[in-house]
């Protein structure tokens, strides 16, 4: 996410004890669930050596700004980007537990640029809902609790809901949920059983769907957020791509289960995990895909699915709902944006360690190139679509960075060090040079 001080701006003005353990990157944790290497290539369009650069790397005519989470320093930074490089303007300690690493993970801004939305992974039980006012980085309110490990997070373009993947890192395999915030009230007002460790939450532009992927399940899934339940699903396994059922008998079932073990407190069967199946275990198919972004394009035409484990971003029609195509990838893409122009998609490589740029016209990948660390996390794109801002995790004590690459120059052209395993970013806001 954006912008970043020095002060101690959060609310509670909790210390954090020294000695903390970093938190295990997302995929590290995974790595017995995702294989090593990944599954079948993809086909059709491919991830060819990139062309030369088109243009040199201009300076920037705008100061940009980016907040960024970094999961195990319970820190947000608000980084400032332009003709003087890239630099932390601005910490924020997250939290409220000093005892627990609560880890800041999805970040998304509101439209009109005035709210910060933001997930916690951990907490007691679980992690919350933290919305900020931007500008002083205040809290707007107390966090809001939600499912099992709080992950992506979107908000729709009125900024009245945030939606927001449970993606259940460390509970039993079997389905999670998506969290409907209604933002003015801070209050969770549906949640909505989708799959086992739903993962990208992103809203179609026109505010009426919202989209994520299915890591165990190797499917795409539609939520209607007038009707607040699932609409479509779709098998993006490898082989087996196509329209599935939206009302899946398995999770129907999980469902009555839970709310059988829980006495009707829940029906989300990852608050009570394989005790709503009488201790059964949930037996997967082996994953060939492992989605874990699904990103609407500029018009919402098509949705996007990042294959993880297959190296491959499936398109897909919104309207037909069928594949529209297959784009080729580097090693292990995991995060996606669109260029606010249309004209490119661009995805962080987890386990490859880059940041790659697919022309949409051809569905050509025209740059790999490097992260300053490992483990690519999360990618914002300015809204004038000549800026990525990157975040990678690094390893064990190590600072995460954030990144920028110039995407019409197709080079890295800035970078800087904030908290261990940096996470979600989201873009705030560009300014003329010199400007604040």
């Amino acid at each position: 996410m954006h912008h970043a001080d020095h002060g101690r701006n959060h609310a509670s003005g909790l210390s954090r004890a020294a000695g903390t353990a970093a938190a295990l990157g997302l995929l590290t944790a995974l790595a017995p669930h995702l294989g090593a290497q990944g599954g079948p290539p993809a086909r059709a369009a491919g991830s060819a050596a990139a062309p030369p650069a088109t243009t040199a790397p201009a300076q920037p005519a705008a100061t940009y700004y980016v907040y960024a989470g970094a999961e195990s320093a319970d820190k947000i930074y608000r980084v400032r980007f332009g003709p003087d490089g890239a630099t932390v303007e601005r910490e924020i300690i997250i939290g409220e537990l000093q005892a627990e690493m609560e880890g800041p993970h999805g970040l998304q801004i509101s439209a009109d640029g005035k709210r910060l939305h933001m997930t916690t992974g951990h907490g007691f039980p679980d992690g919350k809902y933290w919305q900020y006012v931007l500008g002083p980085d205040t809290l707007a309110g107390p966090g809001t609790l939600l499912g099992a490990f709080p992950a992506s997070i979107d908000v729709t373009p009125d900024g009245l809901y945030a939606i927001s993947a449970n993606f259940n890192l460390h509970g039993d395999m079997v389905p999670s949920s998506q969290s409907v915030v209604y933002t003015p009230t801070l209050e969770e007002v549906a949640r909505i059983v989708t799959c086992t460790m739903p993962h990208g939450s992103r809203v179609s532009p026109d505010g009426r769907l919202q989209y994520s992927g299915c890591m165990m399940d190797d499917q795409l899934v539609e939520i209607d957020l007038r009707a607040m339940k699932v609409s479509r699903r779709f098998s993006v396994a490898v082989g087996r791509e196509g329209p599935l059922a939206a009302d899946d008998p398995m999770v129907e079932m999980w469902v009555e289960g839970t709310k059988k073990a829980s006495n009707g407190a829940t029906a989300d069967p990852a608050q009570v995990g394989y005790l709503a199946m009488g201790g059964h275990k949930h037996e997967m198919t082996p994953q060939t895909c492992s989605p874990t972004w699904a990103q609407p394009s500029v018009t919402g035409a098509s949705i996007f699915v990042a294959c993880n484990k297959a190296d491959d971003i499936v398109e897909i029609s919104r309207d037909s709902w069928t594949v529209v195509r297959h784009i080729k990838t580097g090693r292990g893409v995991y995060n996606l944006a669109v260029t606010p122009d249309g004209k490119y998609l661009v995805a962080t490589l987890k386990q490859g360690a880059k940041f790659e740029i697919y022309d949409l016209a051809t569905g050509q990948s025209v740059a790999q190139i490097p992260t300053t660390n490992t483990l690519a996390h999360g990618v914002a794109v300015s809204t004038d679509s000549r800026y990525a801002f990157v975040t990678s995790e690094g390893v064990g004590a190590a600072p995460g960075r954030v990144d920028v690459f110039d995407i019409v120059a197709r080079q890295k052209v800035g970078s800087v060090a904030i908290g261990q395993q940096a996470s979600g970013i989201a873009f705030w806001k560009q300014v003329p040079a010199g400007a604040r």
